[in-house]
């Protein structure tokens, strides 16, 4: 190994931490959000593993890798930078592109859980945050201080994401275990495309158009009944 590949290599200190980040266990609040999928169960759009795992693929590919993976991408490079108003630049977009009020507080919620999580673990890194992050601006905060890759880094943010969306669809749709692993499989495989397209999108190209899940999600909003927080 040449003396530039091993400098580019993450420790094991860094890989932990990324496994750290993208577990569903971190109190970062994650686990209570659908993302629109509880609303989607209820008018019978999602009713079983096929269609669950068709509406997380489109979800990832639609809507994920053209907001808040790309945002996150791009925020580890301001972060390790530290050029605030990038930063600040991506914060606000990301709130501008929330469509449903429980969009931007589950936005807004997780980042400030983010930051305050890091005042415990990393109170120095804790300091860097900027006024009311949204998650994809914090999560890329907590990863950005290792060596990872952000390639790395997206595809943790990615899995993260995928293994709560799972979880909501287990509960919500219903799904057996055995079931939501096989739709995990299908986010996994899914991932590293997702991400490709993310890390090639420019300022201009970010968007955030998924009309069917904003209208879920405002119908969410005064849902009788319901297990997740959107």
């Amino acid at each position: 190994m040449t003396t530039a590949a091993a400098a580019a290599t993450p420790t094991d200190a860094d890989l932990l931490q990324l496994i750290w980040l993208a577990s569903p266990a971190l109190p970062v609040g994650g686990f209570s959000y659908s993302e629109g999928l509880e609303s989607a169960a209820e008018a019978g759009l999602v009713s079983n593993e096929d269609n669950a795992a068709r509406w997380l693929l489109d979800q990832l590919h639609l809507g994920l890798a053209r907001a808040d993976l790309a945002v996150v991408c791009q925020a580890v490079g301001a972060w390790r930078a530290q050029d605030v108003t990038r930063i600040e630049e991506l914060n606000a977009w990301v709130l501008s592109s929330r469509e449903t009020s429980e969009m931007r507080q589950q936005t807004v919620q997780m980042g400030r859980s983010m930051v305050e999580w890091l005042k415990a673990v990393s109170p120095g890194l804790a300091q860097r945050a900027v006024a009311a992050p949204t998650y994809p601006v914090a999560f890329a905060l907590a990863s950005a201080a290792g060596t990872a890759s952000v390639r790395a880094i997206g595809l943790c943010f990615a899995f993260g994401w995928a293994e709560n969306q799972v979880q909501a669809a287990v509960k919500a749709v219903p799904l057996g275990q055995g079931a939501g692993q096989r739709v995990l499989q299908q986010l996994a495989a899914g991932i590293p495309g997702a991400l490709d397209r993310a890390l090639e999108l420019q300022d201009e190209e970010r968007q955030a158009f998924t009309p069917m899940l904003a209208i879920l999600s405002a119908q969410h909003e005064i849902q009788y009944s319901r297990l997740f927080r959107s």
